[in-house]
């Protein structure tokens, strides 16, 4: 009997073991081969999910991203500045990777390039929304700068 495979839960597990291959190993230094090799798959099983690695990094940016903005709800009653703090918590431990990743992916594109990527829109686009439901949309430009400042302050002297 032929095997059955759910091939949206297997994309789906192929989409998180490469996040943290990008994660651990960079953007540029990534191959599909490379990529391949290390989730234990065929380069052509690969491409059968993804047509190439630009596909495939989008794919780990959205699985990050829809995890992050499940992390990153804090609808509750604590005060603004302790739902502030909690959404610092919860970005902390990743912020030095997912930084060092982001500038490795963005080394080489122009400002329109950056302007048009569709994983740095959604990335940018989950942590507005994620800041926008704490302090409101009119405050959403001026407090994420600030979070993004404090940890990266953080990440700089070592703290993170």
């Amino acid at each position: 009997m032929p095997k059955v495979v759910d091939h949206e839960a297997y994309k789906i597990e192929l989409t998180s073991a490469a996040s943290k291959y990008f994660s651990e190993q960079g953007y540029h230094g990534a191959s599909m081969r490379k990529v391949a090799e290390y989730l234990g798959v065929s380069k052509s099983a690969l491409y059968h999910y993804f047509s190439s690695k630009e596909a495939l990094f989008l794919a780990c940016t959205e699985f990050v991203m829809v995890r992050a903005q499940q992390d990153f709800i804090t609808e509750n009653d604590a005060p603004e500045a302790v739902r502030i703090e909690q959404l610092i918590d919860i970005m902390r431990p990743d912020f030095g990777s997912e930084m060092m990743l982001m500038v490795d992916y963005m080394r080489g594109k122009t400002k329109k390039q950056v302007a048009e990527d569709n994983a740095m829109a959604l990335a940018l686009e989950t942590y507005r929304k994620s800041v926008a439901a704490i302090v409101g949309e009119e405050r959403v430009e001026a407090t994420l700068s600030a979070i993004l400042g404090h940890l990266l302050l953080e990440f700089m002297s070592g703290k993170i």
